[in-house]
């Protein structure tokens, strides 16, 4: 039993991190104002070209002559991933904060956009390298779980929390610097009133456009980052056509049931990950796997509930969230 519940952590930790990363660029795209339901998009745009950043470096050094560097290959998979998304954001930004595009509109287009892009170069690459694409097994070493000294040595918490890959923690760091960012800094609250009432915002010197596109852009860039976790560690540095496979909506809805906290999201990305892959550890005989599947989306209806019932200011949706500024009507 206690074997279960120790790989059942273990596992929800490994699914949870890319819900983590795609939910907190999500979150601070929110605290702006924007409603960006491109998350699925924007992680598949991240997913692609992450795994091609790093394939296309793999190829050029053996092609000189050389052998590839793992950490190297990592970090251009990292940069290529964030690039990606931010890209897929910047196009979201322009629509719906310099044209005032609707947001529900333009984000669920760029799902469809993201989503087409990465299965189509997913594919084209794979042709074009053979069969399929792949990065090399030094490459996928960076990404495997670490042994950090003395820490993973410790009996139980050892394998619970210290043996795992780096973009798990890169993810908690992520969210740790995001909390304090939107409760300590300045810029940060700036950010939280350009959300809650552009109007006063704009009214007390704030760059309202600067702020929207800042927190779009990079918040897109997470959500690529957790795209390239799909392509690199759960499919283990090889693409797979959906490989995303609507982790994205899981995101937003993983956005609802931390309302609106990088901080609770961490708690809630592992509950998320545990209910994604429970079928895997907790087999009910006579249980559909489709009821399994529901589990996350039941538990956001919940909170939903009770949040709505709550009517908690301090746990509500950013209220100009979804709607576009418009200065002339201020």
């Amino acid at each position: 039993m206690l074997n279960t519940l120790s790989g059942l952590f273990t596992a929800a930790v490994l699914a949870g991190t890319p819900l983590l990363l795609g939910a907190l660029g999500e979150i601070l795209t929110e605290k702006s104002g924007n409603l960006n339901l491109g998350v699925e998009g924007m992680m598949f745009m991240g997913a692609i070209t992450g795994l091609a950043g790093s394939y296309y470096y793999e190829q050029a050094v053996i092609q000189a002559g050389g052998t590839p560097n793992g950490p190297a290959s990592a970090l251009i998979a990292l940069f290529t991933s964030f690039i990606a998304g931010s890209l897929g954001a910047l196009i979201y930004g322009f629509l719906t904060i310099t044209l005032r595009a609707n947001q529900n509109v333009t984000g669920l287009t760029l799902t469809i956009f993201g989503t087409g892009f990465g299965n189509f170069f997913g594919e084209y690459i794979g042709q074009q390298a053979g069969g399929y694409v792949a990065v090399s097994d030094v490459t996928k070493g960076v990404f495997s779980k670490m042994n950090i000294p003395v820490l993973s040595d410790i009996p139980v918490i050892g394998s619970l929390l210290f043996r795992y890959n780096w973009l798990v923690y890169f993810a908690v760091v992520v969210a740790i610097i995001m909390a304090w960012f939107f409760n300590r800094s300045r810029v940060g609250l700036n950010l939280r009133a350009v959300g809650e009432n552009p109007a006063t915002a704009d009214a007390a010197g704030i760059n309202i456009t600067l702020y929207k596109y800042l927190a779009t852009v990079i918040g897109g860039g997470i959500c690529g980052i957790g795209g390239m976790y799909m392509s690199m560690v759960t499919t283990s540095g090889v693409w797979v056509h959906d490989c995303v496979s609507g982790y994205g909506w899981l995101a937003v809805a993983l956005v609802i049931f931390a309302t609106w906290s990088p901080a609770r999201a961490m708690a809630v990305a592992l509950v998320f990950g545990g209910l994604t892959i429970m079928r895997m550890y907790i087999n009910i005989p006579g249980l559909p796997a489709q009821i399994y599947d529901m589990l996350p989306y039941v538990a956001t209806i919940i909170v939903l509930v009770v949040t709505s019932m709550r009517e908690s200011k301090e746990h509500a949706q950013p209220k100009s969230c979804g709607l576009n500024y418009f200065r002339e009507e201020r």
